[in-house]
C-alpha cells in the first residue's frame, strides 16, 4: 500500500528497457538529433537540439525484426506497412542511412544486441498494411537482371498504370513524369516542365513538316508540344495502357489527330530504316537493361535519317554495372523491376559504338532534385485524396522513393543527362556551329 504522498507507478516493461539499451548503443556516436517513440508510448531522445523528425515503432515485433535482420530494406518495408512511422522532416530521416551504414560493431557487440532483441516480448498487434507489393512474388529473384519484352511490359504496367488520377495529384498539368528544367529554383513546376519540353524541341532543331519519333512517350506531353509549337508530325510509343489512353484523349481534345499519333508498342518492334528526321527518348532507357543498350541505340540509329538528330534523356549512376546495393535492390523490388543504370561515360561509348556522333551533353542533376522535392511536397499535401486511388502502402512507397531519389541527386550519387547525337556521316553538319540558337526568344510565355 502506498502513502497519500506517493504515486503508484506501473511496473517497468523489460522489453522497453532492452530496446532503449539497444538504441543508445546504436546511436552512441550519432552526431545529429533524433526522437524515437516506442510501442508503449515512451520516448528516447538523442542529441541536444530539437529533432527535425521522430521515428515511431508501432510494435515490438517491428523493432525486433529490424535489429535481428540488420537489413536496411526491413526499415523501408516496415514503414510501408505502417509498423514504423516517420513524423516531421522525411529528408532528415533518410540521412539516418549514412549513420547506420557507418556503424562498426564487434562480433561480441552484435551478439549482445541480438540477444537483447530476442528477449523483447512480442505483443499481439492488430493487422497492418500488409499488402505491400513484393516483386519477387511475381518475377522471381532475378528481378532487374535480364529485362525482356514480357518483363518490361509488366514492369511498366506496375509503375505507370497505378492510376492516372494518382499521378495527376502531384504532376504538372501536362502530366510530365520526368526531370523539369528550372531557369531558377523559384519557378513553378508547370513553368519548369514547359521549359523542359521546349528546351528539348530547341535542341532537336525541330522544323515544320519533320517526322518526330518519341520512344517512351509517357502521357504524350512532348509529342503534343512539338506538334503545336513546332509544326512537326509526331509519333509516340509506350507500353503503358493508362498512358496510351490519356495520350489519345489529349490528342483528340487538342485537335491534333492529323499531326500526332501514339501506339502501344515495344521499341524492339519498330520497323523500317531512316524513317524519322528527329528521335527523342525521355526517361525510358533506364528500363532497357544494360545488356540491351547496344540493341536500343542500334535501333535508334537505324530509324534516324542521315543528318537527323537523336536526343536521349536519362538517369545515370556514378558506378557502372548496376551492382547489388541497398539502393539498387530497393528500386528493383518496389519501383522498377527492370530498372538498371549505367555511367554517362559508358552510355556515350555505347552510342558511339553503334554509329552515333555525340554533339552535346548536358547534366540536369540539380534540376531533378528540385523536381522530385516538388513532387513529394504535392503528394504530401494531397495525401487523403491519394488514398482514393491507391492504398496507404503504395502511397508510402512513392513518397519514400521520390524523397530518397531527390537526396541521391543532391548528393551526386545519381545523375541525369541529355545527350544529343546524330548518325556518323562524312561531311555531316547536323547542328549549328554554336549553341546560340538554343537561347533565343522562346515560344513559351
Amino acid at each position: 500500500m502506498t502513502s497519500s504522498s506517493e504515486i503508484a507507478l506501473p511496473p517497468a516493461i523489460p522489453g522497453i528497457e532492452l530496446a532503449k539499451h539497444i538504441l543508445h548503443r546504436l546511436f552512441r556516436d550519432f552526431d545529429g538529433c533524433l526522437r524515437i517513440c516506442l510501442w508503449d508510448g515512451s520516448e528516447v531522445h538523442l542529441g541536444r537540439d530539437q529533432p527535425a523528425f521522430s521515428l515511431s515503432f508501432r510494435s515490438s515485433k517491428a523493432f525486433q525484426e529490424l535489429i535481428l535482420s540488420r537489413d536496411p530494406l526491413r526499415l523501408a518495408e516496415s514503414y510501408f506497412q505502417g509498423l514504423i512511422d516517420i513524423d516531421g522532416d522525411l529528408y532528415s530521416a533518410l540521412k539516418l542511412r549514412h549513420h547506420l551504414a557507418s556503424l562498426q560493431l564487434s562480433l561480441m557487440e552484435k551478439t549482445e544486441l541480438a540477444t537483447k532483441a530476442f528477449r523483447i516480448k512480442l505483443e499481439k498487434t492488430a493487422s497492418t498494411n500488409s499488402d505491400t507489393p513484393k516483386w519477387e512474388k511475381t518475377f522471381g529473384q532475378k528481378m532487374g537482371l535480364e529485362p525482356s519484352k514480357n518483363l518490361n511490359r509488366h514492369a511498366i504496367s506496375f509503375h505507370y498504370d497505378v492510376s492516372n488520377d494518382f499521378y495527376a495529384l502531384w504532376l504538372d498539368e501536362q502530366m510530365v513524369y520526368s526531370c523539369a528544367y528550372y531557369e531558377d529554383a523559384s519557378q513553378s513546376l508547370e513553368q519548369a516542365q514547359n521549359n523542359k519540353l521546349d528546351h528539348i524541341c530547341r535542341k532537336l532543331r525541330l522544323k515544320p513538316g519533320e517526322q518526330l519519333l518519341d520512344i517512351g512517350c509517357g502521357w504524350g506531353a512532348l509529342i503534343c508540344w512539338a506538334a503545336e509549337h513546332y509544326g512537326v508530325s509526331a509519333y509516340g510509343i509506350t507500353l503503358s495502357q493508362n498512358q496510351y489512353d490519356h495520350a489519345q484523349r489529349t490528342i483528340k481534345q487538342r485537335g491534333l489527330e492529323q499531326k500526332v499519333s501514339v501506339e502501344l508498342l515495344d521499341y524492339r518492334d519498330l520497323q523500317g530504316a531512316a524513317c524519322y528526321d528527329k528521335l527523342v527518348s525521355v526517361g525510358m532507357f533506364e528500363h532497357v537493361g544494360l545488356k540491351n543498350l547496344p540493341t536500343y541505340f542500334a535501333i535508334a540509329n537505324r530509324l534516324l535519317k542521315p543528318g537527323g538528330l537523336f536526343l536521349n534523356h536519362g538517369i545515370t549512376s556514378d558506378e557502372g554495372g548496376w551492382k547489388k546495393t541497398v539502393s539498387t535492390e530497393f528500386i528493383n523490388r518496389y519501383i522498377f523491376p527492370d530498372g538498371q543504370l549505367e555511367t554517362v561515360s559508358t552510355v556515350q561509348k555505347i552510342m558511339e559504338d553503334t554509329g552515333f556522333e555525340v554533339h552535346d551533353v548536358e547534366g540536369l542533376r540539380q534540376h531533378y532534385a528540385l523536381t522530385l522535392r516538388e513532387w513529394v511536397k504535392r503528394l504530401d499535401e494531397r495525401h487523403e485524396e491519394a488514398l482514393k486511388y491507391v492504398t496507404e502502402p503504395v502511397y508510402r512507397i512513392w513518397r519514400l522513393y521520390m524523397a530518397a531519389c531527390a537526396m541521391q541527386f543532391e548528393e551526386g550519387n545519381t545523375g541525369i543527362y541529355q545527350i544529343l547525337a546524330s548518325r556518323r556521316e562524312p561531311f555531316s553538319s547536323p547542328v549549328p556551329l554554336t549553341r546560340r540558337d538554343l537561347y533565343r526568344q522562346s515560344c513559351i510565355k
